[in-house]
């Protein structure tokens, strides 16, 4: 097992976080799912968050990444959703008038502890094959 660390904390913290559009609404299509992985991978840099895979699908996206602890899931799920969010929507203005903001205000978030990384990545991948 690989382990990251910083000043303080020697850590593998690894989550597998899903969200989706406003009520589950398709939108993440016609170029915004490629723009949306390039600013997510923007923000994870900034923040020194590590993807291990993402997929964007056109009505939610996963991802799995690891977090440093003292920075958080909660703050980077936040993080990742606001800047997107705020970009997206003046970049395709298409997504403000079908939507009132552009995700929900939830999320799914695991923990990748039960389930070997392997199987979870593999699950991530095939994503666009079912």
């Amino acid at each position: 097992m690989e382990y990251k660390s910083n000043n303080n904390v020697v850590y593998s913290c690894k989550y597998h976080v899903v969200w989706c559009p406003k009520y589950r609404r398709k939108v993440l299509v016609n170029g915004v799912d490629i723009r949306l992985k390039t600013l997510i991978e923007e923000v994870c840099n900034e923040y020194r968050i590590d993807i291990i895979e993402m997929e964007i699908m056109p009505d939610h996206v996963h991802l799995l990444m690891e977090v440093d602890p003292q920075f958080g899931i909660h703050k980077a799920v936040k993080q990742i959703k606001g800047r997107t969010s705020r970009i997206l929507r003046q970049e395709f203005s298409w997504l403000t008038t079908r939507l009132p903001t552009l995700w929900t205000n939830s999320y799914f978030v695991s923990t990748v502890g039960g389930a070997p990384l392997s199987v979870i990545k593999q699950y991530i991948e095939n994503q666009k094959n079912v």
